[in-house]
C-alpha cells in the first residue's frame, strides 16, 4: 500500500437538482450513500462536477453542511475552490469560511486571465498562506485556459509541505510523467482525467478524483485498489469495462453526461442550470446503450 495521506478513488460529488432548479438534497444523499458503499475514499464537494459556479453562496453552505452531515466522519471530505480570476478575492474567502469537519481543500489555477507561470506559482502561494488545510492543487488547463506547468506544480510541491497533492487535469501523460518524476516523495499525484487513470497509476499516480464514480463507484474504485495493489490485469478489466462509457459524458460536456447516467440509473433528476443544459437525446440514447452494454449501475437499495 502507498504511503500518501490523499490516494485511492476519490469523487467529485455531482449537486442534483430538481425540475425547476432546486438543489435536491434527497438526491445527494443518495448518490453520496451510493459512492460510500460502492468504495469511494473521498468525497469532493463543489467541484467542477459540482456545478458550484451556478449556486449562490448560501447554497454552497448548505450543500457542504449537507455533505458533512450524510458523511458523518466515514471517509475524509474535500472541499472545492474555485480559482477564480481575482487572488485577493479568494484569499479572503478562505479566511472567512468555516472548514470545520473538512479534511482538504482543493483549488484551481486562475481562470480568464491567463496568468504566466510565475503568477501561477504567486497566487497559490498566497492560498497557502492562508489555508488551515493541506492543498490540493487543481490543474485544469481545458476550464482555466492556462496550464500549470510540471516545473510549476513541482515548484510548490517542494515550497511548501501544505501542498499535499495534485489533480491532475491536463490530460497530457508526459506532463504527468515529469511531475511523478521529480516531485517530492510525500507528494500525491491524482488523475483528473478518468479514461486517463489507469495509464497515470501504472506510471506512479496513486490515485483519482473522479467524474464517473459518482455512477459506478464500484467498479471504478475496483480499478484503482487493483492498480495500487499492483493487480494490473484485474484493474485493466474494469478499465475496459468503463472504457466505452467516458466518451459520453462528456461529448456534451460535463456534468451533463454523469446526470445523465445518474437519471438512467434513478439516483437523481436529469436537471443542470443554465448555462449548462441536459446531454442532447442522441447522447443519451449512446450513453443508456453503453451502460446496457456493460451490465453495470444497477441503482443502490
Amino acid at each position: 500500500m502507498n504511503q500518501y495521506p490523499l490516494s485511492g478513488t476519490g469523487v467529485a460529488l455531482v449537486t442534483p437538482f430538481k425540475k425547476g432548479g432546486a438543489i435536491d438534497y434527497t438526491a445527494l444523499e443518495r448518490i453520496i450513500e451510493n459512492c460510500i458503499e460502492g468504495g469511494v475514499k473521498f468525497l469532493v464537494s463543489l467541484g467542477t462536477t459540482g456545478e458550484a459556479i451556478t449556486l449562490n453562496p448560501e447554497e454552497c453552505r448548505a450543500v457542504l453542511d449537507f455533505t458533512l452531515k450524510v458523511n458523518n466522519g466515514r471517509v475524509p471530505t474535500v472541499v472545492g475552490f474555485f480559482g477564480g480570476n481575482n487572488t485577493t478575492h479568494l484569499t479572503e474567502r478562505i479566511k472567512n469560511f468555516n472548514f470545520d469537519g473538512f479534511d482538504y481543500i482543493m483549488s484551481s489555477s486562475p481562470s480568464y486571465n491567463k496568468p504566466s507561470q510565475e503568477g501561477i506559482f504567486q497566487h497559490f502561494v498566497e492560498v497557502e498562506k492562508v489555508s488551515p488545510l493541506p492543498i490540493i492543487i487543481y490543474n485544469v488547463p481545458g476550464r482555466t485556459s492556462s496550464n500549470i506547468s510540471a516545473e510549476t506544480t513541482i515548484r510548490l510541491a517542494k515550497a511548501s509541505d501544505k501542498f499535499i497533492a495534485v489533480k491532475e487535469a491536463s490530460g497530457d501523460l508526459v506532463q504527468a510523467s515529469k511531475i511523478l518524476k521529480y516531485k517530492p516523495e510525500n507528494f500525491a499525484v491524482l488523475s483528473g482525467d478518468d479514461a486517463l487513470t489507469l495509464p497515470m497509476m501504472g506510471m506512479g499516480a496513486t490515485g483519482v478524483i473522479s467524474v464517473i464514480a459518482n455512477a459506478f463507484p464500484f467498479e471504478f474504485s475496483e480499478m484503482v485498489r487493483a492498480a495500487n495493489e499492483g493487480d494490473y490485469v484485474g484493474a485493466r478489466h474494469y478499465h475496459e469495462l468503463l472504457l466505452d462509457i467516458h466518451p459520453h459524458l462528456y461529448v456534451d460536456g460535463n456534468p451533463a453526461g454523469i446526470k445523465a447516467a445518474l437519471h438512467r440509473m434513478e439516483l437523481c433528476e436529469n436537471e443542470l442550470r443554465l448555462p449548462l443544459v441536459p446531454v442532447s437525446v442522441d447522447t443519451y440514447k449512446k450513453l443508456t446503450n453503453e451502460i446496457e452494454n456493460a451490465k453495470i449501475g444497477n441503482k443502490i437499495s
